[in-house]
């Protein structure tokens, strides 16, 4: 598809200033006074002023056209309200089924500095999931799945359940992204910021670029994904 049958399908910027301003239940994404609604027809209002403000930046970075790629939390919002309050359970099962197969619990057996640098950086990170959430995870050598206890898996589902909607959207939303409820819970905690959260669970990767160097087409993935962390970063940061 050309570019110019591409900016067809994408409707045009309408209006002339978007902001953040107080509305029933938080602060609402104004679009020259108006706001705009989520798929489902809901309102785009956010809990908190510094996320509405956050959102409200995405409509005003657009110039001739509205392209979505690239609102990633406007994406989200619409996901927290359209989608979360309907299936609260079963997102958080969601963010469960991420613990019992957790990405820092995998780990190299070779080569030496690898597994080191392992031990050391994801087992400070579920050093600290222990001592914050009482979560006791089982790291194991390989990449053959292995049970986690389900006292842990149970306390997730639970840490989940009592998030509100937007909470428990950014933790689905970065769950995803690391591969890790571990590392989603410590960027929400402002304990990780997402970017190195984000290294975090590309360690393995980082690792073999060090020794044989990155190709272009994983460099190009990597600063994708980089927007992404950079964004439920903010996400968090916003919601405190």
């Amino acid at each position: 598809m050309s570019d110019k049958s591409e900016l067809l399908l994408k409707p045009k910027r309408f209006y002339k200033a978007a902001a953040a301003a107080p509305a029933e239940g938080g602060f609402a994404v104004q679009l020259d006074g108006r706001t705009p609604k989520s798929p489902a027809k809901k309102p785009l209002v956010a809990p908190t002023r510094a996320l509405g403000e956050m959102i409200a930046a995405e409509w005003e970075a657009q110039v001739d056209y509205i392209d979505n790629s690239l609102m990633p939390a406007t994406r989200l919002a619409f996901t927290a309200i359209d989608r979360i309050a309907e299936t609260r359970a079963e997102v958080a099962r969601e963010i469960m089924a991420y613990a019992a197969s957790d990405h820092l619990c995998y780990r190299a057996d070779s080569p030496r500095a690898l597994v080191e640098r392992q031990e050391r950086e994801w087992g400070a990170l579920l050093d600290w999931a222990k001592a914050e959430h009482g979560l006791v995870f089982t790291p194991v050598t390989g990449v053959i799945h292995a049970p986690q206890p389900p006292a842990t898996l149970a306390a997730v589902e639970a840490l989940g359940l009592s998030l509100d909607d937007f909470a428990l959207a950014g933790v689905a939303f970065a769950a995803g992204l690391f591969g890790s409820t571990v590392l989603a819970l410590a960027v929400r905690a402002g304990r990780l910021t997402g970017q190195k959260a984000l290294d975090l669970s590309r360690l393995d990767e980082i690792y073999q670029a060090e020794q044989w160097g990155e190709d272009a087409e994983a460099k190009a993935r990597a600063e994708a994904l980089g927007v992404e962390a950079q964004m439920i970063d903010r996400w968090f940061a916003a919601l405190r």
